[in-house]
C-alpha cells in the first residue's frame, strides 16, 4: 500500500508543479514497456487481466506467476505493452484501484524472462488468440490464399 501512496504523491506533485512529461519520474523507465502487477485476486485468469489492462494499450506479453504444484495464481505478474507510453497510463490509472475487494499495485518494471520461459513470440501468439502448431497455421494460410508449408521460401 505504501508504494501506491508514494506513486500517488509523486503524480500529485507533478500535476501541482506542472512538470513536463520529459521531466516526469516515468522517464526513468523509458527503456522498458513492462509493468509489475500485484495484489491481483487469485481467481483472475490471463484473459481477465488482459481485458482490464488493454484499456491503456495493446498488451504483447503477460506472465502470471503460478504455484508450481497446484498451478493456481499467486496474485502477481508482469505485463508488457506494445508502446511504452501505455505503461505510464496503467501505472497512473490502475495503481491503487480496488478489484474484487483487493487493492491492485501497478508499477514500472524491468522484467527479464527466466530460462525455459516461453519466448515473447509464443506469448504474443497466445495473447492474440493464435495457435502454435503447423497444421492449424497451414490450414489458415490456405484459407487466406497463402501457399502453405510447401511453398514457403
Amino acid at each position: 500500500m505504501n508504494t501506491v501512496r508514494e506513486i500517488e504523491r509523486l503524480n500529485k506533485r507533478e500535476l501541482e508543479n506542472a512538470v513536463p512529461p520529459e521531466a516526469s519520474w516515468h522517464t526513468d523507465y523509458r527503456d522498458t514497456a513492462y509493468i509489475h502487477i500485484g495484489g491481483l485476486p487469485f481467481t483472475l485468469t490471463e484473459g481477465d487481466i488482459l481485458t482490464i489492462f488493454s484499456q491503456f494499450g495493446e498488451p504483447t506479453y503477460l506472465h502470471l506467476a503460478r504455484d508450481k504444484d497446484s498451478g493456481k495464481s499467486r496474485g502477481f505478474g508482469w505485463l508488457k505493452y506494445e508502446d511504452q507510453r501505455s505503461t505510464d497510463l496503467a501505472v497512473d490509472n490502475l495503481g491503487g484501484a480496488t478489484l474484487m475487494g483487493r487493492v491492485v499495485r501497478v508499477d514500472h518494471a524491468r522484467y527479464k524472462r527466466k530460462e525455459g520461459e516461453d519466448s515473447e513470440e509464443e506469448r504474443r501468439r497466445e495473447l492474440q488468440g493464435g495457435v502454435v502448431g503447423s497444421e492449424v497455421e497451414e490450414e489458415e494460410e490456405e484459407e487466406e490464399g497463402g501457399r502453405g508449408a510447401g511453398g514457403r521460401c
